[in-house]
């Protein structure tokens, strides 16, 4: 994917899954925001809001964690737990490679430091665990690319040969 330094909410859609619709709410509930808002142009119109890469790399996770399960009060606790005490947004806890990892085992959504400690972020982000074993079960949340699928058009019933009357 080449990266441009604004995708319209249009493109946003199209690449993370979600409707216009899920967008907008996700708006209003301050879970994510335009860099450019959406204004009233000249002719009488609005402009599309517009994200910029990093917004677009923190929907698609957002997007991800969302098809996983995991509900808009728990994204939020997310996103503010990562600010407040880690001190990251959420594209850089992405992948790995950053001072913050997160990993998810599908229930919850963990915190890996570089000095190898790990947070449940979703229950007690403040008391770190104890991890025996292999780290196989979690797995390293990045983004990626999920478009929607489209629906598949109703088949058309077949048309009936005419022939003119006589």
């Amino acid at each position: 994917m080449r990266l441009k330094k604004y995708y319209s909410s249009r493109e946003v859609t199209s690449l993370t899954g979600l409707t216009a619709d899920q967008l907008r709410w996700w708006e209003r509930q301050k879970l994510v925001q335009p860099a450019v808002a959406s204004h009233r142009t000249e002719a009488g119109g609005f402009t599309e809001r517009r994200y910029t890469p990093v917004d677009l790399l923190e929907i698609m996770v957002l997007a991800d964690l969302r098809r996983r399960g995991f509900s808009l009060v728990h994204l939020r606790g997310l996103l503010d737990t990562l600010r407040d005490y880690f001190q990251v947004r959420l594209f850089e806890a992405t992948g790995e490679g950053g001072r913050v990892t997160l990993l998810t085992d599908g229930r919850d959504v963990y915190a890996r430091t570089l000095d190898g400690r790990f947070f449940n972020l979703l229950k007690d982000p403040t008391q770190p665990l104890l991890v025996i074993g292999e780290e196989a079960s979690f797995k390293v949340l990045a983004s990626r690319a999920r478009p929607r699928k489209k629906k598949a058009k109703k088949a058309e019933p077949p048309r009936e040969h005419q022939t003119p009357e006589e």
